[in-house]
C-alpha cells in the first residue's frame, strides 16, 4: 500500500512538471512573438535622404502564401496611362514586343491616336512614393494610380531611366501602406517568390513559383538604343503576363526582391519564363531619381564579355571566372586606375563578378566620383586596383537633372496640383503654375498659383503632358483654367515660331 502511494505520488509530481514546462514554454512563445511584432525599423537612402519607411513584421513562415499576399497586395497599385499619338510603322504582323504587350494587352500596333496602356506599381514610402517600369509610362501625358482599396490619384512622374527601364512616380496622399525593400544579393535560384500586380487589368492578382534563374541577361533593353543598358533579371516561373509590369517579386517573408519587367514569349503571354530587375538596383536609381531627378551613373570605361571554354582555352586562363576586359577605354577610369587589355576582373567591391551582366549590375549600384576596388588576375598574378567612376561627360561630379519647366521664352515652371487643391476647386485635372518669370505667359496675365485645366480645350494632367502640348504648339491658342481663389479664367496667348521656344 505504502508503495502504491509513492508511485502516485511520484508519478503526480511527473505530471505537474510537465504541465509547468508547457505554461511556461507557452509565456516564453507569447513574449517572443510581442517583441519581434512590436520591432519597427526604418529603412534610409544613403546621404540622409528616406527611400522607404515601413514596420518590420515577423517573417511569414515559409508557404504560408496568403501571410505573403496580404502583406504585398495593398503596397501594390494598378497604373492607368493615356499615350499620344503612335506611329503607323509598326503594323499588326510585327513581333511580340515583351514591351509592349505588358504595357498595353490587346493594343493595335496601326491603330493611331491617343491610347490607353496599363501596369503595376510598387508604393516604396507612406507619402506616395511609386516604382514601375520606365515602359509602363513612356510618352505619358497622363499617369492614373489606382490603390487597392479603389481611390485613384493623377501621378506625377519624378524621373525615368531607361537603362534600366525604371520609372518613379509621386502622387499626393500620405499614411500609404508601402512595401518592406529585401535584398536581392541573397536572393537563390529554387527559392519560393510571389509575383503581384494587375494583369489583364485585372487588380491585385497574386501568383506564386520559384526563382528559375539569377543573373539573366536578354538583351531586351539593349536593343532598345539603351547604350548603358544594365540587364542582370531575375528568373522566375511566377505567372507573369500584360499589365504585370512594374509590379512586385517578393519573397516569402514579404519583402520585396525585384520589379517585374519582361517575359519571354512569341505570343506576349506566359509561357513560363518572366524577368524581374533585382532590388539591390532598383535602391540605386530609386534613390537618385528621388535625391536628383536623374541616375548618376557611374562609368568604369572598359569593353567586357564573359569566359567561356573557347576563350579560356585561346588565352591560357586556369578557369573560366571572371569577366574578360577585351579593351580599355582612353582617359576612362578603368585606365586611370591601371587596368589593362586582356586582365580578367574577378570581383567589384569583393563582390565576385563571372558575367557581364553581374559587373555592370555592380558598377550600376555606384555614382560618379565613386571609389570601387576591382581584383583582377593578369596572367598569373592576382592583383586589386582602385578606380574612380567617371560620369558619362568623363567627370566625377553629380549632374541634377534639369528642372520641367517650358521654354525660356515662355518663362514659367508647374507643378502638379494636389488631390486636395483639386476636391476644393472642384477640378477633375489641373496643372498648377509654380513660378512666372519673362515671357509671353506673363505677359497674357498667367499668375503664379493659376490652375491650367485645358490648352486648346483638351484636358491637362500632369506636368510632362503640359510642358509637352505648349512645345509643340505655335500661334495663337487659348489656356483655360481658375485662379487660387476659384475664378474661371480664359486666356489667349500667341506663341511665337522662333527657334527661342525651343530649350
Amino acid at each position: 500500500m505504502m508503495e502504491k502511494q509513492m508511485n502516485r505520488s511520484k508519478w503526480m509530481g511527473l505530471l505537474l512538471a510537465g504541465s509547468l514546462g508547457g505554461l511556461v514554454s507557452l509565456g516564453a512563445v507569447a513574449v517572443i512573438t510581442r517583441i519581434s511584432a512590436d520591432d519597427t525599423i526604418e529603412l534610409k537612402q544613403q546621404n540622409s535622404a528616406q527611400l522607404a519607411r515601413y514596420a518590420g513584421t515577423n517573417p511569414v513562415p515559409a508557404f504560408d502564401f496568403a501571410g505573403v499576399a496580404e502583406i504585398a497586395t495593398p503596397a501594390v497599385v494598378h497604373i492607368k496611362t493615356t499615350i499620344g499619338s503612335v506611329s503607323n510603322e509598326k503594323s499588326q504582323s510585327a513581333p511580340a514586343d515583351p514591351f509592349d504587350f505588358f504595357q498595353n494587352p490587346g493594343f493595335r500596333f496601326d491603330n493611331p491616336g491617343p491610347r490607353a496602356a496599363s501596369g503595376s506599381g510598387v508604393i516604396l514610402s507612406d507619402d506616395g512614393y511609386i516604382v514601375t517600369n520606365n515602359h509602363v509610362v513612356e510618352g505619358a501625358t497622363k499617369v492614373e494610380v489606382v490603390l487597392n482599396d479603389k481611390r485613384t490619384y493623377l501621378a506625377e512622374i519624378i524621373g525615368t531611366d531607361k537603362n534600366t527601364d525604371l520609372a518613379l512616380l509621386r502622387i499626393g496622399e500620405s499614411g500609404l501602406p508601402f512595401m518592406k525593400l529585401g535584398s536581392s544579393g541573397g536572393v537563390k535560384v529554387g527559392q519560393w517568390v510571389v509575383a503581384v500586380g494587375n494583369p489583364f487589368n485585372l487588380e491585385s492578382t497574386v501568383t506564386m513559383g520559384i526563382v528559375s534563374a539569377m543573373g539573366r541577361n536578354i538583351d531586351l533593353i539593349r536593343s532598345k538604343g539603351n547604350k548603358y543598358a544594365i540587364e542582370n533579371f531575375i528568373q522566375t516561373d511566377a505567372a507573369i503576363n500584360p499589365g504585370n509590369s512594374g509590379g512586385a517579386l517578393v519573397n516569402t517573408a514579404g519583402e520585396l526582391i525585384g520589379i517585374n519587367t519582361a517575359i519571354a514569349s512569341e505570343t506576349g503571354s506566359y509561357t513560363g519564363y518572366a524577368f524581374a530587375i533585382p532590388v539591390d538596383l532598383v535602391k540605386k536609381v530609386v534613390n537618385d531619381l528621388m535625391k536628383y531627378g536623374k541616375v548618376q551613373r557611374g562609368l568604369l570605361g572598359v569593353s567586357i564579355q564573359d569566359v567561356n571554354q573557347q576563350l579560356a582555352d585561346e588565352k591560357g586562363f586556369p578557369d573560366l571566372k571572371g569577366v574578360f576586359v577585351a579593351d580599355v577605354i582612353d582617359d576612362g577610369a578603368a585606365k586611370k586606375a591601371g587596368v589593362k587589355k586582356g586582365d580578367v576582373i574577378l570581383k567589384i567591391n569583393d563582390a565576385e563578378v563571372n558575367s557581364s551582366s553581374r559587373l555592370q549590375e555592380e558598377i550600376g549600384k555606384s555614382r560618379p566620383g565613386d571609389k570601387v576596388k576591382i581584383t583582377l588576375r593578369r596572367k598569373s598574378s592576382t592583383m586589386d586596383v582602385n578606380a574612380v567612376l567617371l560620369s558619362e561627360s568623363g567627370k566625377t561630379a553629380i549632374e541634377s537633372a534639369a528642372p520641367q519647366n517650358t521654354a525660356a521664352l515662355l518663362g514659367v515652371e508647374f507643378e502638379n496640383a494636389t488631390r486636395e487643391e483639386r476636391q476644393t476647386l472642384g477640378l477633375k485635372n489641373a496643372v498648377k503654375v509654380k513660378t512666372v518669370g519673362k515671357g509671353v505667359l506673363k505677359d497674357a496675365g498667367i499668375t503664379e498659383g493659376f490652375f491650367i485645366t485645358n490648352i486648346n480645350n483638351e484636358p491637362v494632367y500632369s506636368v510632362q503632358g503640359t510642358v509637352a502640348t505648349l512645345k509643340s504648339l505655335r500661334g495663337a491658342i487659348t489656356i483655360e483654367g481658375k485662379t487660387s481663389d476659384g475664378k474661371d479664367k480664359i486666356i489667349a496667348v500667341k506663341i511665337p515660331a522662333s527657334s527661342d521656344a525651343e530649350e
